[in-house]
C-alpha cells in the first residue's frame, strides 16, 4: 500500500462511512453495522500508519499535486500516527458501546453518521500540515460535536452544548486572528515552513507574542487552568456513550496542538514560553482535582479529573526534555483509555441502578463483583498506582522533570495523585462498598432483581470494558516497548528538521 494512500485512509475511512451511513438513514441496523464496519476499519489502517511510520520515517501526502508549502499536504509522523492510533481504538471501543445504550431516537437522528464526521475531524487535525487547515479540521470537530452533544434535544444537554460552543468559536476567533498575525510575519501557514522561516526572526518577542494567543486558543480547546469551566458544565449531559467519546478525544486535540506549535513554530523564547506552561500545567492540575474531590456525581467528578489530568500532560511539554515529554505523550496515552473505560463503566453502573449520584448508589461490590473488578482495575490506574499505566506514564513524566530539577512541578504533580487516589476511593466507597439504601431497608437495590443476563446487549457493553481494561494493565506490565516508541517519539519532536526536511524536502 502507498504512502499516500496510508495517509489518506484514516480522513476517507470516516467520511465514507459518515456518508454510507446517511445513505441508508431510514434503517437504524444498517447504520449500526456500518458504524462498527468503519470504526474498525479505521483501527486497522492506524495501526498500519503507525507500522509505516516507524519503518520509513514521516510520510507526507500532497493533495492536489501541488508541492508544500503552498498545496494542502498531510503529514503523519510518529506522535500524529500515535494520536490517530489512539482515535482508532477509542472509535472502535465506542462504536459497539453505541451498540449497547444509544437510544432509538438519537440513533434516527444522526447519530452514526456525527460519530465518523466527528473522527473525521479529529484524524484531519491531528495529521494536518497547515495551520489554517489545522483551523478548518477544529472547526468540523466543533460542529459535529456540539450536534452530538445536543443529540435529542433535553434541557441539560442544550445548556450543556450552548456554554461548550460558545466558549469553544470564543477559542476559534482567537485562534483565526492569531493565524492571520502569524501569515503577516512569515508569509506562509505551513508548518514545516514556518519552523524553518522563524528560527532566525529579527523580532522574536513578536512571534512569541503571537504564540500566546496560539496558547490561549489551544488552551480552550484542551481545558487548561484557567479556561476549563466548559468542559465540567457541558461533558457529563449527552449519553455516556457520547461522553466516553469526546472524553477521550476533544481536549487531547488541544494538547496536541500545543505540543506541535511549541515544539516546532515558536521555539524562539522557551525559556519565556515554557515556564508559563509550567506553571499553567500545575494550576491545571490542582484545580481540577480540586474540583473532582468536591463532586458526588460520578459523570461531573470524572470530567473535573479530565482537566487534571491534561495538567500532566502539559508538564513534559514544559520542561522539553526528551524523558519528559516521552512521559507526557504515554500520559495521553494512558488517559484516552483509562478515562474512557471509566466512562463506559458508569454507563453499566446506571444501567444496574439507574442514577449517577454516588448516595444513591451502593452495593454494587456485593452483586455486581465483575463490574467492581474492572472499576478498580481502572480507577487505579487514573491514580497512578502500579502496576497499571498510570504507575508507568507518571513514574516516566516525574523522572523526566527530577533529571531537570523541576522538584515544585513533582510536588504538585504528587500531591495531585495523593488527591485522585482519595477521589477514586470515594466513588469505591460510596458506589460500590457501601450498602445501599435499599438494602439498608432489607430490600434487593435496583439491578438485582431484574438484571438481564448476558444478553446481546450486557456483551456489546462490556467487550470495549474488558479490552480497554486489559490495555491498562498491558501497559504498565509491559511498559518498556511503549516507552522506547515514546522516547523515539519525542526525540523526533525535539528534532525540528526531521519534520521540515520530510515535508519541504531539498528547500529545507
Amino acid at each position: 500500500m502507498s504512502h499516500d494512500v496510508l495517509v489518506a485512509l484514516p480522513l476517507v475511512i470516516p467520511l465514507a462511512t459518515a456518508v454510507i451511513a446517511m445513505l441508508f438513514y431510514n434503517s437504524r441496523e444498517s447504520q449500526r453495522v456500518i458504524s462498527v464496519i468503519g470504526a474498525t476499519a479505521l483501527f486497522a489502517a492506524s495501526i498500519a500508519l503507525l507500522i509505516a511510520v516507524r519503518e520509513d520515517g514521516v510520510l507526507v501526502s500532497e493533495f492536489g499535486a501541488w508541492a508544500p508549502p503552498f498545496g494542502i499536504n498531510m503529514v503523519a509522523d510518529l506522535l500524529s500516527a500515535i494520536m490517530v492510533l489512539m482515535t482508532g481504538l477509542i472509535a472502535f471501543t465506542v462504536s459497539i458501546y453505541s451498540l449497547a445504550t444509544m437510544d432509538p431516537r438519537r440513533e434516527s437522528f444522526g447519530y452514526y453518521p456525527l460519530f465518523h464526521i466527528l473522527l473525521m475531524g479529529i484524524t484531519g487535525s491531528f495529521m494536518t500540515g497547515d495551520m489554517f487547515n489545522l483551523f478548518v479540521w477544529f472547526e468540523v470537530m466543533l460542529i459535529a460535536s456540539f450536534v452530538l452533544i445536543a443529540l435529542g434535544g433535553e434541557r441539560p444537554q442544550l445548556e450543556g452544548a450552548i456554554k461548550y460552543v460558545a466558549l469553544n468559536l470564543i477559542s476559534s476567533m482567537i485562534l483565526l486572528s492569531a493565524i492571520g498575525l502569524l501569515y503577516g510575519v512569515a508569509g506562509t501557514l505551513n508548518f514545516a515552513d514556518l519552523g524553518m522561516k522563524l528560527q532566525d526572526v529579527d523580532e522574536p518577542w513578536l512571534v512569541t507574542t503571537i504564540g500566546m494567543m496560539f496558547l490561549v486558543s489551544f488552551g480552550i480547546k484542551a481545558a487548561i487552568f484557567p479556561m476549563f469551566f466548559w468542559l465540567p458544565a457541558s461533558y457529563h449531559t449527552p449519553p455516556i456513550a457520547v461522553t466516553a467519546l469526546i472524553a477521550a478525544l476533544l481536549s487531547k486535540v488541544g494538547v496536541y496542538a500545543l505540543i506541535r506549535a511549541f515544539t516546532l513554530v515558536f521555539t524562539q523564547e522557551t525559556s519565556y514560553t515554557h515556564q508559563i506552561l509550567l506553571v499553567v500545567a500545575g494550576a491545571t492540575m490542582v484545580t481540577g482535582v480540586l474540583g473532582a474531590v468536591a463532586q458526588y456525581e460520578v459523570r461531573k467528578l470524572l470530567s473535573f479529573h479530565i482537566i487534571s489530568q491534561i495538567g500532566y500532560m502539559l508538564v513534559g511539554l514544559a520542561i522539553l526534555s526528551p524523558l519528559a515529554l516521552a512521559g507526557s505523550i504515554f500520559y495521553i496515552v494512558h488517559n484516552m483509555v483509562t478515562k474512557t473505560n471509566l466512562f463506559l463503566i458508569s454507563g453499566v453502573s446506571y444501567r444496574l441502578q439507574g442514577t449517577y449520584e454516588l448516595k444513591e448508589l451502593g452495593s454494587l461490590y456485593r452483586y455486581h463483583p465483575y463490574v467492581s473488578t474492572l472499576f478498580f482495575v481502572s480507577a487505579m490506574a487514573l491514580a497512578g498506582m502500579p502496576p497499571f499505566s498510570g504507575f508507568m506514564a507518571k513514574l516516566t513524566l516525574v523522572r523526566g522533570s527530577l533529571e531537570i530539577e523541576h522538584y515544585a512541578i513533582v510536588a504538585v504533580a504528587l500531591f495531585t495523585s495523593l488527591l485522585t487516589l482519595f477521589s477514586m476511593t470515594k466513588i469505591w466507597t460510596e458506589g460500590y462498598w457501601t450498602p445501599s439504601k435499599a438494602e439498608e431497608n432489607d430490600e434487593l437495590p435496583p439491578g438485582v432483581e431484574d438484571f438481564p443476563g448476558w444478553t446481546s446487549n450486557m456483551i456489546a457493553m462490556f467487550v470495549p470494558i474488558l479490552i480497554l481494561a486489559a490495555l491498562s494493565v498491558g501497559m504498565g506490565l509491559l511498559a518498556q516497548p511503549v516507552i522506547s516508541l515514546l522516547i523515539e517519539t519525542a526525540e523526533q519532536l525535539l528534532d525540528p528538521s526531521v519534520y521540515i526536511e520530510a515535508v519541504l524536502g531539498d528547500e529545507s
